[in-house]
């Protein structure tokens, strides 16, 4: 079993400040489909904004979809959506302290954290936009009033192009890491054979899990500075950073992906 799974946002999406080579997102398609590779996007995005994905950059369809930054998981088969409601059964059974409105009214009030829209929260997820230039004395505030209580984590990131900070409060069963192993124990793969790859703060756990992790080449600093300080304290664990110069690639989004596949040996030129 071959599984390629990536973020979207400045990962897979050409969609950031970096320049994307021509085609690339056709070669993703290409190369996914001929040499039989499991795709899973691995995602903050919603269903519908995923489909906006979909359609606007003209990636192909996943076969699998963890949206919401993992607390959401879908199927597609013969053209529809199924929901994975063995996912939620799972994740309340394994978080049973949590209680999204209970989260929601506890970090209420906070100088610089704004929850944002509606759609971007759910029974498994409360996401806030943060002052980043505050980012230290928020993130406190909110550890004071929540952590450990509720089953939780609290996923830290910060969006480069819009210049916000973006918190996530989550159960700490249900993260992109724990829905990406969930899909790998299904499909009968060790995380080894699970390529992932990220591009921002809330892709740190998936990349230092144990799955065969790819930074691209536009990855955040930050990222990179967590992702290599865990190697030092886990040298077994299995990183690329994309460089670009493979088949004349530059390494940015879809084509650091399509180059950290090749390394680790999901596509291959001889098949």
């Amino acid at each position: 079993m071959k599984i390629l799974a990536t973020d979207l946002d400045r990962t897979l999406l050409p969609n950031g400040s970096w320049p994307a080579d021509p085609g690339a997102i056709e070669l993703f398609n290409e190369l996914t489909q001929k040499h039989d590779v499991l795709v899973v996007y691995v995602t903050g995005r919603n269903l519908q904004l995923s489909e906006n994905a979909i359609k606007e950059y003209g990636i192909r369809y996943p076969d699998v979809l963890i949206g919401d930054v993992g607390t959401s998981i879908r199927k597609y088969e013969q053209g529809q959506w199924h929901h994975d409601r063995g996912w939620d059964t799972y994740v309340k059974k394994t978080s049973p302290r949590w209680d999204a409105e209970v989260v929601r009214k506890a970090v209420s009030g906070i100088d610089g954290l704004t929850e944002q829209e509606r759609e971007h929260c759910g029974p498994f997820k409360q996401s806030y936009y943060v002052d980043h230039n505050n980012k230290e004395a928020i993130l406190q505030q909110v550890d004071q009033r929540i952590k450990g209580k509720y089953d939780e984590v609290i996923i830290y990131s910060y969006d480069s192009q819009t210049g916000n900070g973006l918190l996530d409060l989550l159960p700490q069963s249900a993260t992109k890491q724990t829905a990406l192993e969930y899909i790998a124990d299904e499909f009968g793969a060790s995380k080894t054979d699970v390529v992932f790859c990220g591009d921002s703060g809330n892709d740190v756990f998936p990349l230092t899990a144990g799955f065969s992790g790819v930074l691209v080449r536009n990855a955040d600093e930050q990222l990179v500075t967590n992702v290599k300080q865990a190697q030092e304290t886990n040298p077994e664990l299995r990183i690329y950073f994309a460089r670009g110069g493979f088949k004349d690639l530059n390494g940015y989004y879809t084509s650091g992906v399509i180059e950290g596949a090749y390394h680790y040996g999901l596509f291959n030129d001889t098949e």
